[in-house]
């Protein structure tokens, strides 16, 4: 995607006056495209990336004699049954989690999605890869079930509650930007390989250092991980892992050489919004967005002043 171009979405923008004087004062700024060879950033950031063990399929757990004995917890009490029936509690059956599957298996789908970025932006938003329905419909965060629309707005990244369809217009309506680690579309995040992950830092860098957005926001750990495990060549420890902002040396695309040096983007990890994902109960990812999305809120409204004021 051109660094200066945006999807046209057709109808799919919002018709309020608010949003349209957003895009027509986005599309009238000095703001111009970077000059930057993106070769040489791709150079710049390319390395030897780890190997990754091959996959290998987990044997189940099988619980001994002595500890399916029955609970004493009230949600696990017999059902009274009629007489000759059997009286075992019944066992809700544990979803499998699929394994990593190789690109072939989902060739045939054409993905749909593309980057939505800009130069100079308040935040860019780096998710993991694709869902298929994302993929076929050319939308990010299009799964019913995934909460980054909603994580967006009630943690003030965005003003109002948008739609997927309008993916392509947060460069120019809030001056946010989208893309992933991963370009291939999978069922789930379980179906990609570490090392994949690995190799896509490095156009990850090199995507940062050319837009040159203030902040980047990881959506989920193990985006981080992946990243930390290029930059220092070693998995992050448990004691080294936060979520939020992370230290000034941890930027993102950096540029220390060339005519136009840069310091790189502030880096924040956030939470996964996947539905799948039940690791942390809402309240909490909600409070770990709100940091987040109060910054995004104070820059927005810093640039509208800026915006505003006469010049002198």
């Amino acid at each position: 995607m051109s660094s200066s171009g945006f999807r046209n979405r057709g109808g799919d923008s919002p018709s309020s006056r608010e949003d349209s004087s957003a895009i027509a004062s986005f599309e009238g700024s000095p703001h111009q495209p970077s000059t930057i060879n993106l070769d040489g950033l791709f150079d710049q950031y390319r390395c030897k990336l780890p190997s990754s063990p091959n996959p290998r399929k987990l044997a189940m757990r099988v619980p001994r004699q002595d500890q399916q004995m029955e609970p004493s917890s009230a949600k696990h009490k017999r059902k009274p049954t009629a007489a000759g029936q059997s009286t075992s509690p019944v066992k809700k059956a544990k979803r499998v989690s699929s394994s990593y599957a190789p690109p072939t298996k989902y060739a045939h789908l054409i993905n749909k999605l593309t980057d939505s970025l800009a130069p100079n932006l308040i935040c860019v938003f780096i998710g993991l890869n694709p869902g298929l329905r994302t993929a076929t419909t050319g939308h990010a965060y299009n799964h019913p079930s995934n909460l980054f629309w909603k994580l967006l707005h009630k943690s003030k990244c965005t003003p109002r509650l948008c739609r997927a369809e309008e993916d392509g217009d947060m460069p120019k309506l809030y001056n946010l930007g989208l893309t992933n680690i991963v370009g291939r579309p999978t069922k789930d995040g379980s179906e990609l390989s570490k090392a994949e992950m690995d190799a896509g830092v490095a156009d990850l860098e090199a995507k940062v250092a050319l837009q040159r957005p203030e902040a980047v926001a990881i959506v989920g750990k193990s985006i981080w991980e992946s990243i930390w495990r290029v930059r220092h060549g070693t998995n992050i420890k448990k004691d080294q892992f936060k979520y939020g902002w992370q230290d000034d040396t941890e930027r993102m695309g950096v540029v220390k050489t060339g005519e136009s040096p840069w310091p790189g983007a502030r880096l924040f990890v956030a939470t996964t919004t996947s539905g799948l994902a039940a690791g942390m109960r809402p309240h909490e990812k909600e409070q770990i967005w709100k940091e987040l999305g109060d910054w995004v809120a104070k820059r927005r409204a810093e640039r509208n002043d800026e915006e505003a004021a006469p010049s002198s």
